[in-house]
């Protein structure tokens, strides 16, 4: 994925500050699920959310690539619950999973990583779960949920300091989107739309200097400020810890 800069006007920052269509269900929907193999069951540290390290291990590794539900990236870090429909095979409450990948199967929605696959099944049921390759199962969005963390933001690996930064919100819990974020140009008095990169990636060229005041858009409720949180020296791979968790 390339990061070349490129202009910015106002027509990209009134696409991406459209609200996403909310996905939320109250009830499961049927679908089908499969999996990818790993040397260590985990998922993907280069997963097309732009995650990295945290997309492989988060969640303790279980995690997914879908398809629809990845809706170009704004379905990055959402939380569900995967139940397979196999009853001698599989545990009552499923799993739960977070999305990390895009991915297309079978008619899947879901590509679990392998421990995510494998938790669907009763015990001692794994390898006779692993041999159907792909399994129905019922689907639920719900609330992210991480003890002990504050939301984060990391900078991008591929971001060129000073000339050019992108970001990744990691952590990020409850049941909302993040659909836009932006950054505030002291000098010009306004807030600076970032474009969406991919995946969960947002980006600018030319940030202002200093430490930066942020805000991001957070579907049901509105604008959620991050002041300060990236600090004038800010390094690519580095992670900033917030003062705030999403509700």
């Amino acid at each position: 994925m390339g990061f070349a800069a490129k202009t910015y006007g106002f027509l990209l920052c009134a696409m991406v500050l459209i609200p996403a269509i909310c996905y939320a269900q109250d009830s499961y929907v049927s679908s089908r699920a499969t999996y990818y193999g790993s040397p260590d069951c985990l998922g993907t540290p280069t997963g097309a959310c732009g995650f990295g390290e945290y997309g492989r291990t988060v969640n303790d590794g279980s995690v997914t690539g879908v398809s629809r539900l990845y809706r170009n990236g704004t379905g990055c870090g959402a939380c569900y619950q995967v139940r397979c429909k196999i009853p001698q095979l599989c545990i009552d409450d499923g799993v739960k999973v977070v999305v990390t990948d895009y991915g297309e199967g079978d008619k899947t929605d879901f590509i679990l990583s392998t421990r995510a696959y494998a938790r669907l099944a009763r015990p001692n049921a794994a390898i006779d779960l692993f041999a159907y390759g792909v399994v129905d199962v019922e689907y639920q969005r719900i609330p992210c949920q991480y003890p002990g963390y504050n939301l984060m933001v990391k900078v991008h690996d591929h971001s060129k300091y000073p000339e050019y930064l992108a970001i990744v919100i990691l952590y990020q819990s409850g049941q909302s989107d993040i659909t836009a974020a932006e950054v505030y140009q002291a000098d010009w008095q306004q807030w600076r739309c970032m474009r969406k990169a991919f995946g969960a990636v947002w980006d600018m060229p030319n940030p202002p200097a200093g430490a930066l005041n942020m805000r991001v858009q957070v579907s049901g409720s509105g604008w959620v400020q991050l002041n300060g949180v990236v600090p004038s020296d800010w390094k690519a791979g580095a992670v900033y810890e917030t003062a705030i968790q999403l509700p």
